[in-house]
Formats: structure tokens, sequence, C-alpha cells
């Protein structure tokens, strides 16, 4: 997917496959052996693109990628079958890939923000505006009725108009005659 030039991206590789990262992306690649959780540094960087800067090569000694391990799904089902009529040919190839997938926290040392401080939210919210619109309904109380009443009478004329009457259970098979 390309990204904007104004965005910080760099180009790693990772199973012997090259993916280009920004901060906060998210990718899939070939199995890592690290926990669910855990965070991992790609160090392997190609290439740098920063606006208008671009570093390819020896420039990038040292530069790594920062990710967090997400999970670890597994790809599509792929299946290639080979089939010669009148041959006995009959060859079926098929599985699934075993991924990992990771979250981009870092490239270079340069990240996403990180989520304020509780403090200064707190903040935020006394001095925010009151939302515009309605505001939202109060849930409904629900209206219980004395189970005497309820099993007085069936019919809907001993009822004030508008009370929740049970039907009774539709009956699904047939009785048998005798």
């Amino acid at each position: 997917m390309p990204k904007p030039d104004g965005v910080l991206s760099a180009v790693v590789v990772s199973g012997g496959k090259q993916y280009r990262v920004a901060p906060g992306d998210r990718i899939l690649v070939d199995r890592l052996s690290a926990e669910a959780g855990s965070s991992i540094k790609l160090g392997r960087v190609l290439m740098l693109a920063d606006g208008d800067g671009l570093k390819v090569g020896s420039a990038l000694d040292g530069v790594d990628v920062d990710a967090k391990v997400v999970g670890h799904p597994r790809g599509p089902r792929l299946e290639s079958i080979r089939y010669k009529s009148k041959k006995r040919v009959r060859v079926h190839h098929g599985g699934r890939a075993h991924l990992t997938a990771l979250e981009i926290i870092a490239v270079g040392g340069v990240g996403i923000e990180k989520p304020e401080a509780p403090e200064k939210s707190k903040e935020k919210e006394e001095n925010k505006k009151p939302a515009r619109g309605r505001a939202k309904a109060a849930p409904k109380k629900k209206v219980e009725e004395p189970a005497a009443e309820a099993s007085a009478d069936a019919t809907d004329a001993g009822r004030a108009p508008g009370a929740n009457v049970k039907k009774p259970a539709r009956r699904r098979t047939k009785k048998e005659t005798e």
C-alpha cells in the first residue's frame, strides 16, 4: 500500500520478504518465535524515507524498527491439484501458512504518539464543551405485575390495555388420537 510522501517509512526484511512499514501499521510476516504481547526489533532495514530525505545502504547502520507482536494467526487455505485423466495421476498439495501479526511502534527511534497521562485527560474533560444535539434517553424501567394477577385470567378483558400477555406455547407435534 503506498504511503504519503511526508510520512516516515522504512523497508524492512523479515523471513526473506521485504515490507514497507510506517509507525502504526499492522503487517503479517512469516512465523517468528516471539510470544504475543512482546516487542521485537527488526534490525535489517534497507531504506528509510522521511519526507524529502531518503537513506539507503551503509547510512542505515544501527537503525531498527520496533514492533509489537499482536498474535500468531494462520493464513488462508491454499491448494494445488494436478490431475491427468486415464493415467492414474492425482497429486494434491495444500496447507495454511503460519504467520505472525506485527504492529509497528517506531521506525528509527521515531514512533507514534503515546497516550497522554491521566492528569492531562482530566483537565481536558473539565474544559470540554457540552455535546450538541439531543441527550440520550434514560433506560426504561420494567413494570412488574403481581404473580396472582398474572395467573388469574388469561384473557385481555381483565387486563389493562397494553399489559404484557404471555401467549400459550405452540404445539409442535400432533397428538395421537386413540
